[in-house]
């Protein structure tokens, strides 16, 4: 509760409100469950002091991280509002030191973690912010509220998919909480469209292949059967094959300027050993290299071949895929699945494990009916 202090006679009275008082606290509470302020932000730590002044105004201060607070009034203020006046205060200096437009921080926000993210990711964020409105971009962070990112993701959405509108909502809501943690979004985002993933049949791999012969996509291709990503078949030279052992442990990277590096591989789990045939590890030997070209020229390629021959779309990534649903569905343990191709989680193997059954789905019901059969029988 307040504390009345009596001082020689100054130029003020001053009261001095110890902030662990037990009235005190509740009225800090009271504003906090009113507002959704946090409490650190109310001044819960330390003495704020109540002065009065010559002229027969109140000024109320408080210390809060080095930094003094001070709002003077007309009145005497109650404990309630000397707590929301102070913690206005402090919103209005911490505002004037982070005066910026939304783009200027999320260019400081990228810059604060381009060494712990990746180029991709980077580029990522990039192309989010190059796809917002200029209006909201210029926006000032201070200024933004809820309404104003509701009304972003609004049209952001009506030009890009459910899923990519989401990353960019989880990308506006990063760069305000790191400015303005005091800002609370709910955003409300289109609902996702589930899509069954598409994954290359045994045709369309043996139609893709007979294309390939003799050019110098054909090993990247056959490299990418066997789960390898693009960035790691890249990477790889003739030194990285020993014997029938293949050792993945570098990848080439774009940065955001366009510009391509060899640096270590995806995640811990990416670097690994992978076993080929004896004639697709004699063929690389042969060669002597693995490939040279333009890590774009292979997807490049792929897209034009899958054109030319009328066969369905699909990535190299959806390679990695067809060696995941292959090897499934021949009965491998996932645990060596997911070593063999680097995964570090099993949601890819979850999403094509169901693909590699869905053919089997009648040939099991007959397998588990004869078996049945013959327990009753």
């Amino acid at each position: 509760m307040f504390r009345k202090i009596k001082n020689r006679p100054s130029a003020t009275n001053t009261e001095t409100v110890d902030i662990t008082g037990d009235d005190t606290l509740s009225a800090i509470i009271f504003y906090h469950l009113r507002t959704n302020h946090t409490i650190e932000n109310i001044c819960l730590e330390g003495i704020m002091k109540i002065e009065k002044l010559k002229s027969g105004s109140y000024r109320i201060r408080k210390m809060y991280k080095g930094v003094t607070y001070s709002v003077v009034t007309d009145y005497k203020p109650t404990q309630r509002e000397a707590i929301k006046l102070l913690d206005q205060e402090m919103d209005k200096v911490q505002n004037k030191k982070i005066r910026m437009s939304f783009e200027e921080a999320s260019n400081r926000y990228i810059e604060s973690r381009s060494n712990v993210i990746s180029p991709a990711t980077v580029r990522g964020y990039q192309s989010i912010v190059r796809n917002l409105s200029d209006g909201f971009k210029r926006l000032l962070i201070t200024d933004i509220t809820n309404l104003d990112v509701q009304t972003e993701i609004n049209a952001y959405s009506a030009t890009h998919s459910p899923k990519t509108t989401s990353n960019a909502c989880g990308y506006i809501t990063a760069v305000l909480g790191m400015y303005c943690p005091n800002l609370i979004l709910k955003v409300k985002l289109p609902q996702r469209i589930k899509k069954e993933p598409y994954i290359p049949t045994d045709d369309d791999v043996k139609q893709i292949l007979t294309a390939a012969e003799g050019t110098s996509y054909y090993i990247p291709l056959i490299l990418a059967m066997f789960g390898l990503r693009r960035s790691e078949i890249c990477a790889l030279t003739i030194d990285d094959l020993d014997g029938n052992i293949l050792t993945i442990s570098k990848a080439k990277i774009e940065d955001s300027d366009g510009n391509w590096h060899i640096k270590t591989t995806k995640t811990v789990e990416s670097t690994r050993k992978m076993y080929l045939p004896d004639a697709i590890a004699d063929m690389i030997r042969h060669q002597g290299y693995i490939y040279n070209g333009h890590p774009n020229s292979i997807v490049c390629w792929l897209t034009r071949t899958e054109k030319s021959l009328g066969m369905r779309h699909f990535s190299l990534h959806k390679l990695r895929h067809y060696y995941a649903s292959t090897a499934s569905s021949l009965g491998v343990p996932e645990a060596y699945i997911m070593q063999a191709g680097g995964w570090k989680t099993d949601h890819v193997l979850k999403s094509v494990y169901r693909h590699a059954q869905e053919g089997r789905t009648e040939e099991m019901q007959e397998c588990t009916a004869r078996y049945l059969q013959n327990v009753i029988l």
